[in-house]
């Protein structure tokens, strides 16, 4: 079996190709066409996979629609995961064009080239819980109604529905995954959870003195990447194409995050974060609550890691990685670039 996977060097697209890898796929992987192109995440991989010819890396960029399509047509994979996009909300209120021209253009090029080609090609992609709004503290299935409150949103939005559109119009087997947050130790530092988890590394070690966050009551369903990959997994090996939630069915703040993040070190969140309007959307998505019961009851699949598991793995990797930075620092071989003091 075949896979490609656009944003294979995210954290989404380490984990699933390493599942993947592990159930026998040769898998191919989009690189964006980048002066800094970092491929970290995936270096295991590369390292173990690469020579035996069964991870490929591919220069191409879902705004390319020929060199997309021809990328498409030369593997002919049996399973396309579309995982890439500008994935950060407040980014996209900075760079509204962009951000919504990335969620939009790769998935109907990548659909389009599917309904061309002479193989049945399964396709996977990578909706948000983003989409529902979060106006009020409701339970989000896949019946919600969706009420996007920024342009990342709403690109995720048109791609979700071009998504069914094609499946429904042209027999594909194409599948929205509307994942609600999931994060690990390889998701990027730009997002508050890895924020707060680089920061309690980093003022354990005496690296730094504050955290400055935005707006500590926002809630949301947080689990674990590792295990969402997997249920995207499943939805692909599923008798029949549809949409799926996958959330763990509980809700925690920004604040209850930081909370247990600078309790596992012993550390009192409080004497260390503070707020700032900076970090604050344009338009704030309260509260974020997803009900994962289709994907249970069809998929078998359910959360494996709990709220408390997955803060502690973060930190205790956060730690790590503060330890090494330490040591460059202290021997003059690196520069913070965070907020630091002594």
């Amino acid at each position: 079996m075949k896979a490609l996977i656009t944003g294979i060097t995210g954290q989404d697209g380490y984990y699933l190709s390493n599942q993947l890898l592990e159930n026998g796929y040769e898998v191919h992987g989009l690189v964006r066409r980048a002066s800094n192109i970092n491929t970290s995440r995936i270096d295991p991989l590369i390292s173990k996979y690469g020579e035996e010819g069964r991870l490929n890396l591919y220069y191409s960029d879902l705004l390319d629609s020929s060199s997309l399509t021809n990328l498409i047509n030369k593997i002919l994979p049996d399973e396309i995961y579309n995982l890439a996009a500008q994935s950060h909300v407040a980014v996209s209120f900075k760079n509204p064009i962009y951000s919504t021209y990335t969620s939009t253009v790769g998935p109907i090029t990548i659909l389009d080239s599917i309904r061309n080609v002479e193989k049945d090609i399964k396709f996977y992609q990578a909706s948000s819980s983003e989409m529902f709004g979060g106006t009020e503290k409701i339970v989000l299935n896949e019946e919600s109604l969706f009420e996007p409150k920024s342009p990342y949103a709403a690109g995720k939005v048109f791609a979700h529905n071009i998504t069914k559109i094609y499946r429904e119009s042209y027999n594909i087997f194409a599948v929205n995954g509307i994942l609600f947050n999931h994060e690990s130790p390889h998701r990027g530092e730009t997002f508050v959870t890895r924020k707060i988890t680089r920061a309690v590394g980093r003022v354990y070690n005496k690296l730094q003195t504050n955290l400055t966050l935005g707006n500590l009551d926002a809630s949301r369903d947080w689990g674990f990447a590792g295990d969402y990959t997997e249920g995207m997994f499943a939805m692909m090996q599923h008798e029949n194409p549809d949409d799926w939630v996958l959330a763990t069915g509980e809700t925690h703040t920004v604040k209850e995050f930081a909370e247990k993040a600078f309790n596992y070190v012993g550390l009192n969140w409080e004497d260390y974060v503070l707020t700032s309007d900076k970090y604050s959307r344009p338009n704030e998505v309260h509260h974020l609550l997803g009900d994962a019961s289709k994907a249970k009851n069809k998929l078998g699949w359910e959360p494996k890691t709990s709220f408390d598991e997955l803060v502690n793995k973060m930190v205790e990797s956060d730690l790590e990685l503060a330890k090494r930075e330490k040591v460059l620092i202290d021997n003059g071989l690196m520069k913070p670039t965070w907020e630091y003091g002594t």
